[in-house]
C-alpha cells in the first residue's frame, strides 16, 4: 500500500503501522483538534487546521467525504445555486452567488468546475468534496465510526479536560478540542396514533411509477415534502399535504432553508384547482386508521380514545360521520413523513451537556454565538448543526454560509490556543471610507451571513488610523478583545449587511408596489439588503448586547448609518452611497475625510489650526502626487484647482509677486507644489 493511501485509509502512517503490528490492541493517541465527520464543515475546518500547521484528524464513518449527499436529497436535486457567471472576475464577489464552493487557495477547488447546473446533481457534490479531500491532502480517517464520546477531566488539558472518543472497534483516542461537524442526520418523527404507517422520507420510493394513480398525503412542508411532491405530481391523483404551520417561502422570508421555488409546484396546483391541496392541523392531534382494504383514513385522537380495543378499524368513528364536509374524508393509498431532520446526540455522553431537553435544543445543541458547546468548554459545533445560531435568519446551516463561521471557529483557535492575533489590515484614516465600500461591494461572508458576522474597524488613538477585522460574529463583541487579541480603546465601527426590519416573513408581501428605496434620506426605510454601519465610543458590555432592543442584531449604538438599498447591490455612486456614508463618518470622528491635492494642503495651513488628516499624513510629510501637466488640467477640468496658466502674463516688474511663490520657495503656479519622496517613481 503506498503512504498517500494510507493516510486517505488511516491518517498518519503511525497508527496504521501500529494497528498491522497489533491488529487486536486498542489503541489510545492523542490529537490536539479532532474534528467528527468529512462532510463540508468537518473539511473546511480540517483544510484551515492544515494550512495552520495544527495537529488534527477527521473521523470520518464511512469510506469516503460527503456521504449525506451520497443518499440525500433523496431525488438528487440540489437547491443551493451554482451561479457561474456574474460578469465580475473578483473571486470574492464571485463567492456571493456560488453557494457550493469551499474557502481554499486552489482556484481549481471551485464548485463550478464540477457542475454546470444552477441548481447542481447531488452527485456533483461527492465528487467535489472527494478532490477538495484529496488535493489538500487533509487528514482523514475513513471507516471510522466514532460510538462514544466523553470527557476525561485533567488539569495539562487546554480547556481542563480532555475529550475521549470510542470508535467501532474499541480503539480510543484524546483531544484536546472536539469540532463536531456530524450535522443533523436523525429524521424527526411525531408520535401519534398510527404514525408507524407513513413511510419515511428517507425510505420512501423515488419511482413515480410506484405512486401511479394513488391518493397521497405527505406530512411536513418544508422542502423535502415538496420535494417529494414534485417528483410524483404527475402520476398520482392528488397530493394532500398537512403540517401545523403555513408555508414559509424563502423568497418572502428571505431565508433559504425555507420553501425556495424549485419546489413548489404543487402550489401552482392547488391555487389553480388541480384536486391538490395544502391543510393545517396540529399531528399530534390526529391518528391514522387502516381499513381492510389496506387504505388509510384520518380521523381525531379523541375519537381514537373513545373506542374500545377490540374495535375493528372499520368501525372507528372519522370526523365525516359527524361532518360530512371535512376536508380529509378521502382515503389515502400512501402516507409519507417529511418532517426534518434533529442532530444525533446519542453517542455524546450526558456530562458533556449539549442538550438541555427542551424542545428547540431536540433539534440542536446548546451552543454560544462564538459556536461554542455551553456545557463544555473546547466542545465546538460546526455545520448544519451550529445553525441554532441563527436559525430561520441566516445562512449559518447551509455551505455558503457556514464555510465562514468555521473560519471563524478557526480564527478563535488560533487565538485562544497558539497566540494568533486575529487577522486584522491597520491602515490611516483616510482609507476609512475606501475600507467600508469595497468590503460591502465585494466580501461574501458580510453578504450570506448578514446579521451575524460583521466587520469590525478599531479606530486608534486620535482616530488616525484604524484597525480592520473582517468576519467577527456580532453577538460575541462584548467579548471582541478578548476572543481576537486586539483592543479596542479608541471607539469602532461595526459593518452590517441587514434587510428592512419589517420585509421578511412568511405573510410579508415582499412585491408591494412601493417596495424600493431610492432616496438618500430614507436609507433608513430601506428593505432589501444593504449595509448598515453602527458606532460605538466604546465596547458594548455583554448585559447591553444580551438586553438590545427587540430585532436589533446589536444595543443602540452612539450613531447609526444606513447606506440605502441599491436594486444592483452595487453601492458605488458618488452622491447616492458614497457620499452621505463618508459624511456620517466624519460626523463620528470629527475630522474631514476628504483627499486634497497639495495646493489645497498648503493653503490650509494658512488658513486652519487643524489640518484634515490627508494633510497630515501627506502634505505635511511630503508625500503625494507628483505634479504633472496632465494631473494639473485634470484638476481645473473638475473645479478643483484655479487655472492659473491663463494668469501667466509676463509682469512689468520682475520682483516677486504675492501669491506666486510659497514657503521654501514651493511654486504654485503649475498644479500641486509637492514632489514625491521617491525621486525615481514615474509620474502619474
Amino acid at each position: 500500500m503506498h503512504l498517500s493511501a494510507a493516510a486517505r485509509l488511516w491518517g498518519p502512517p503511525g497508527l496504521l503501522l501500529t494497528l498491522v503490528l497489533h491488529p487486536t490492541l486498542c489503541v489510545s493517541s492523542h490529537r490536539d483538534y479532532c474534528v467528527l465527520g468529512a462532510g463540508p464543515a468537518g473539511l473546511q475546518m480540517a483544510s484551515f487546521l492544515q494550512r495552520a500547521g495544527r495537529d488534527y484528524v477527521v473521523f470520518e464513518r464511512a469510506s469516503a467525504p460527503g456521504s449525506f449527499f451520497t443518499r440525500y436529497p433523496r431525488h438528487r436535486k440540489l437547491i443551493s445555486i451554482n451561479k457561474r457567471y456574474t460578469g465580475k472576475a473578483n473571486a470574492e464577489f464571485n463567492l456571493r452567488h456560488d453557494w457550493n464552493s469551499l474557502l481554499s487557495h486552489d482556484p481549481r477547488l471551485l464548485f463550478r468546475h464540477y457542475s454546470r447546473a444552477y441548481f447542481p446533481d447531488a452527485g456533483d457534490m461527492v465528487r467535489y468534496l472527494g478532490d477538495f479531500a484529496d488535493r489538500l491532502g487533509l487528514h482523514v480517517l475513513y471507516n471510522t465510526t466514532i460510538t462514544h464520546v466523553t470527557l476525561d477531566k485533567d488539569q495539562r488539558a487546554w480547556n481542563g479536560h480532555y475529550f475521549m472518543l470510542t470508535d467501532q472497534k474499541g480503539h480510543t483516542y484524546q483531544c484536546s478540542v472536539l469540532l463536531v461537524a456530524t450535522g443533523v442526520s436523525v429524521p424527526n418523527q411525531v408520535d401519534f396514533p398510527g404514525s408507524e404507517y407513513a413511510e419515511g422520507y428517507e425510505s420512501v420510493s423515488v419511482d413515480p411509477g410506484d405512486f401511479v394513480g394513488q391518493n397521497v398525503l405527505i406530512l411536513g412542508r418544508g422542502n423535502s415534502a415538496f420535494e417529494t411532491a414534485e417528483n410524483i405530481l404527475g402520476v398520482t391523483n392528488f397530493i394532500h399535504m398537512l403540517s401545523r404551520s403555513r408555508v414559509r417561502l424563502s423568497w418572502a422570508t428571505h431565508y433559504v432553508g425555507d420553501l425556495r421555488a424549485i419546489n413548489n409546484g404543487l402550489l401552482d396546483t392547488y391555487q389553480l384547482k388541480s384536486l391538490d391541496g395544502l391543510l393545517e392541523s396540529d399531528l399530534t392531534d390526529l391518528a391514522i386508521v387502516k381499513d381492510h382494504e389496506g387504505r388509510f383514513h384520518i380521523t381525531l385522537k379523541f375519537f381514537l380514545e373513545e373506542t374500545s380495543a377490540n374495535q375493528s378499524a372499520d368501525a372507528i368513528p372519522l370526523p365525516q360521520d359527524d361532518n360530512d364536509n371535512f376536508a380529509m374524508r378521502v382515503a389515502y393509498d400512501r402516507v409519507i413523513r417529511c418532517l426534518g431532520w434533529r442532530f444525533d446526540f446519542s453517542i455524546f455522553n450526558q456530562s458533556l451537556r449539549l442538550s438541555s431537553g427542551s424542545e428547540f435544543s431536540k433539534k440542536y445543541p446548546l451552543i454560544r454565538a462564538s459556536y461554542e458547546s455551553k456545557g463544555s468548554r473546547g466542545l465546538f459545533i460546526l455545520g448544519t448543526a451550529s445553525h441554532s445560531v441563527d436559525y430561520r435568519k441566516s445562512a449559518g446551516g447551509f455551505i455558503h454560509g457556514f464555510r465562514y463561521t468555521v473560519r471563524t471557529v478557526h480564527r478563535l483557535l488560533e487565538h485562544r490556543h497558539h497566540g494568533v492575533a486575529w487577522p486584522s489590515t491597520e491602515l490611516p484614516i483616510t482609507q476609512l471610507t475606501n475600507a467600508i465600500i469595497r468590503r460591502v461591494n465585494e466580501a461574501s461572508g458580510l453578504y450570506q451571513m448578514f446579521s451575524v458576522l460583521a466587520d469590525v474597524i478599531l479606530l486608534k488613538e486620535n482616530a488616525s488610523a484604524f484597525e480592520y477585522l473582517e468576519e467577527f460574529p456580532m453577538q460575541m463583541l462584548a467579548q471582541l478583545e478578548t476572543l481576537t487579541g486586539r483592543p479596542a480603546r479608541h471607539g469602532l465601527f461595526v459593518v452590517n449587511m441587514e434587510y428592512g426590519k419589517n420585509f421578511s416573513g412568511p405573510d410579508k408581501d415582499v412585491f408591494f408596489y412601493d417596495r424600493s428605496v431610492g432616496h438618500t434620506e430614507d436609507a433608513w426605510l430601506s428593505n432589501f439588503l444593504h449595509p448598515v454601519i453602527y458606532f460605538y465610543r466604546r465596547l458594548p458590555t455583554e448585559q447591553e448586547v444580551r438586553f438590545r432592543p427587540a430585532q436589533w442584531p446589536l444595543p443602540r449604538p452612539t450613531a447609526i448609518h444606513h447606506v440605502v438599498e441599491d436594486f444592483l447591490t452595487d453601492w458605488t455612486a458618488p452622491v447616492g452611497h458614497i457620499l452621505p456614508l463618508r459624511r456620517f463618518l466624519e460626523n463620528c470622528l470629527d475630522t474631514d475625510l476628504r483627499s486634497f491635492y497639495a495646493e489645497s494642503c498648503f493653503l490650509f495651513t494658512l488658513t486652519r489650526q487643524k489640518l484634515p488628516p490627508f494633510c497630515q499624513q501627506g502634505y505635511l510629510r511630503m508625500q503625494g502626487l507628483m505634479g504633472t501637466e496632465s494631473l494639473r488640467r485634470h484638476g481645473v477640468e473638475s473645479g478643483l484647482l484655479q487655472d492659473y496658466a491663463t494668469m501667466d502674463e509676463p509682469l512689468e516688474d520682475s520682483s516677486q509677486q504675492p501669491g506666486e511663490h510659497g514657503p521654501e520657495g514651493h511654486r504654485l503656479s503649475r498644479g500641486p507644489p509637492l514632489q514625491s519622496l521617491d525621486s525615481n517613481k514615474e509620474e502619474l
